[in-house]
């Protein structure tokens, strides 16, 4: 399958890594890091260098209890940032928005898919999505960044979860946006506990039936803190992990600060899995 990203094609016969560039200053990992748009733009060009074939650029924090910005705010954040980086890289760009009009304007900009937490919920979203005529990624949440993670409940998560995406893809195709379109995302993190997060990567490949690549996002996140007891700076080997289970059961997308890891990591994996080697020795 290819993924037709406006002028550029991703072909989802191998996965891929999306890498992250927050231009926010209070992201759980990198906020702050990359608010000045020379710093974005050079850790964008880092990525891509280390293997990215996505960069997912985002202007708002939907860690646990953060607080939303104003539109114009998210907009002064990342459409600089999505200019500069589409001049200067042969890419993908994805804005990590919920909002219409970002999504809009980021498009116009150079952005070529759309990444929303909120799955196309927001009053206007499905519109602006059909509209812009580019690839989304709708993910799954339980509530709202300020208080997903206060009490989460699942009676079995991964048919909750697995059927709320069902009709969020359902909603989106009513819309107008085409099925060939949209990835999906369980949203590991994103009103989930530890159990829950388990549940779902234990269980991925259950969300093949829905026939929609899959994008996995668990780098650096609490899940691997509580795992094996690292702090946040200091989760790549467990998040390397983390991704290779995940492309095992039928990831197509993910989603990571540590690209060159990540990269290597996954590209092993799929061709252990995938590759003819012949009768290659070395």
């Amino acid at each position: 399958m290819n993924l037709v990203c406006g002028d550029k094609t991703l072909d989802l016969s191998r996965p891929h890594v999306m890498g992250v560039l927050n231009v926010t200053p209070d992201s759980f990992s990198d906020g702050g890091r990359y608010l000045e748009r020379h710093s974005a733009v050079e850790r964008a060009g880092l990525m891509v260098a280390e293997g990215a074939a996505i960069i997912d650029i985002g202007g708002e924090s939907t860690r646990p209890g953060a607080t939303p910005v104003p539109v114009d705010e998210e907009l002064r954040r990342v459409i600089p940032v999505i200019e500069a980086v589409r001049a200067a890289y042969p890419v993908v760009i994805s804005v990590d928005t919920s909002r219409p009009r970002v999504m809009t304007e980021a498009v116009a900009a150079g952005a070529g898919m759309i990444n929303d937490v909120r799955a196309l919920g927001v009053a206007g979203a499905a519109e602006a999505a059909a509209e812009a005529g580019v690839p989304v990624c709708l993910m799954h949440m339980q509530g709202e960044p300020p208080t997903m993670q206060d009490r989460p409940h699942y009676d079995d998560v991964v048919r909750e979860v697995k059927a709320a995406l069902a009709r969020r893809v359902a909603a989106a195709v009513a819309a107008g946006i085409a099925r060939e379109r949209l990835l999906i995302d369980p949203g590991f993190g994103f009103g989930k506990t530890l159990a829950h997060n388990m549940a779902l990567l234990r269980h991925l490949e259950a969300f093949q039936s829905l026939g929609l690549p899959l994008v996995v996002g668990l780098s650096r996140k609490a899940i691997i803190g509580k795992l094996v007891g690292t702090a946040v700076g200091q989760r790549l080997h467990g998040g390397v992990a983390l991704a290779v289970m995940a492309v095992m059961k039928g990831a197509a997308v993910v989603r990571t600060h540590d690209v060159r890891a990540t990269c290597e990591a996954v590209t092993a994996c799929h061709r252990v899995l995938h590759d003819d080697l012949g009768d290659a020795q070395e």
